[in-house]
C-alpha cells in the first residue's frame, strides 16, 4: 500500500535559520536606501551578484570543493538566476518608479501565496492543506497591517506596475520550485547558491554597462561601498547559502515564509539602530504573522487538537 506523502514540518534549526535569513534580507533595505542614493538600480544588483559570486567561490575553493562542469547543471544555474535574480529583481524595480514601496511590499508578500498554490501544482510532497492556506492567508493579513491600511491608498491605478510586483512574487514562488532540482542533481546548497549568483553576474553585469553607463557616473564614497559589501557579502552570499539549506531541509511552501517575517525584522532593526518608533499596527501586525506562521507550521494546533484521555482509561492501565 502507498503511504500518502507527508508536508515537511520544520524544526527548531529550520526555524532559526528562516528567521536568520528574514535578518540578513530585512537588513538589505538599510544597505540599499545607502547605496541607491549615489548608484542606479541596475548597478547595485550587478555589484550584488557579481560581489557575492566572488566571495562564494573563494569559500568553495577553501571548503576544498569544487564548481561542476555538466552543462546541464550550469544552465539549471542560468534558470535558477533568471527566476531568483534577473525577473524579479527588474520586474519590482520598475514596479516601485510607479507605485508607493508600502504597496509594492504588500503585493511581494503575495510571494508565499503563490508558493503554495506553485508548490501543489508542481510537487508530489507538498500539497495544500487548509491549514496552510489560512496561515497564509492570516500572514499576509499581518504583513499588511504592519505596513499599513494608508499604503492600499494607490490600489487599482498602474496596474501594470502592481502587476509587475505580483510577477516578480510569482517568479520568486517558482524559482523556489525549480530549485529542488539541485539536490537531486547531487549539488551542495553552498555551490548551489555560488552556481546561482555566478550566472546571474554574468546576465546583468553586461546588462548594467549597457543601460547605466558606469564609468560616466561619480566616484561613490566609502558609504555607499560599505552598503554594496554589506549587501553583497551579507544580504547575498551568506544569505543565499541559508535559502538553499533551507530549501533542501524543510520544503518550498516553508522557505517562502521568508517573506512574511521580512517587514518584521527590516522594523524591528529600524527600532534598534535607526531610533524608529513602533506603532500599536506594528504588534498587531506581528501577531497576526505569529498566527499565521503557526497554523502553517500545524504543530501548535495539532497540540491543542489532541483527544482528551478518558481518566478512567488512566486508571485502568494504571491497576
Amino acid at each position: 500500500m502507498v503511504q500518502p506523502l507527508q508536508a515537511k514540518v520544520m524544526g527548531a534549526r529550520e526555524w532559526g535559520m528562516l528567521i536568520l535569513l528574514s535578518l540578513l534580507w530585512g537588513g538589505s533595505f538599510f544597505f540599499i536606501g545607502v547605496a541607491v542614493k549615489a548608484l542606479p538600480p541596475v548597478t547595485i544588483v550587478a555589484l550584488r551578484v557579481s560581489l557575492a559570486a566572488i566571495a562564494l567561490l573563494v569559500i568553495v575553493r577553501v571548503m576544498g570543493l569544487s564548481m561542476p562542469r555538466d552543462r546541464r547543471v550550469w544552465l539549471a544555474f542560468f534558470g535558477m538566476g533568471l527566476l531568483n535574480n534577473l525577473i524579479p529583481f527588474s520586474l519590482i524595480v520598475w514596479g516601485q518608479t510607479h507605485i508607493a514601496s508600502g504597496l509594492a511590499s504588500i503585493l511581494n508578500a503575495t510571494t508565499p501565496l503563490f508558493g503554495v498554490i506553485v508548490a501543489h501544482l508542481l510537487t508530489d510532497d507538498e500539497k495544500l492543506t487548509v491549514n496552510r492556506f489560512a496561515g497564509v492567508a492570516v500572514g499576509f493579513l499581518g504583513v499588511a497591517m504592519m505596513i499599513g491600511p494608508a499604503a492600499l491608498g494607490g490600489l487599482g491605478s498602474n496596474l501594470l506596475a502592481q502587476l509587475a510586483v505580483l510577477g516578480a512574487a510569482l517568479s520568486y514562488a517558482l524559482a523556489g520550485v525549480f530549485a529542488r532540482r539541485f539536490k537531486r542533481m547531487g549539488v551542495a546548497p553552498i555551490v548551489t547558491a555560488t552556481g546561482q549568483v555566478s550566472a546571474s553576474s554574468i546576465m546583468l553585469v553586461p546588462l548594467s554597462l549597457l543601460v547605466d553607463h558606469p564609468w560616466s557616473l561619480p566616484m561613490p564614497g566609502l558609504d555607499v561601498w560599505a552598503a554594496i559589501v554589506g549587501i553583497a557579502l551579507i544580504s547575498t552570499a551568506l544569505a543565499y547559502v541559508l535559502f538553499f539549506r533551507i530549501l533542501e531541509t524543510a520544503g518550498v511552501t516553508n522557505l517562502m515564509l521568508v517573506t512574511f517575517l521580512i517587514p518584521v525584522s527590516a522594523i524591528l532593526l529600524g527600532a534598534m539602530f535607526l531610533g524608529e518608533t513602533l506603532e500599536p499596527k506594528h504588534f498587531i501586525g506581528m501577531t497576526l504573522i505569529a498566527a499565521g506562521l503557526a497554523a502553517i507550521d500545524g504543530r501548535l494546533l495539532r497540540l491543542f487538537s489532541r483527544p482528551a484521555v478518558d481518566p478512567t482509561l488512566e486508571c485502568r492501565e494504571n491497576v
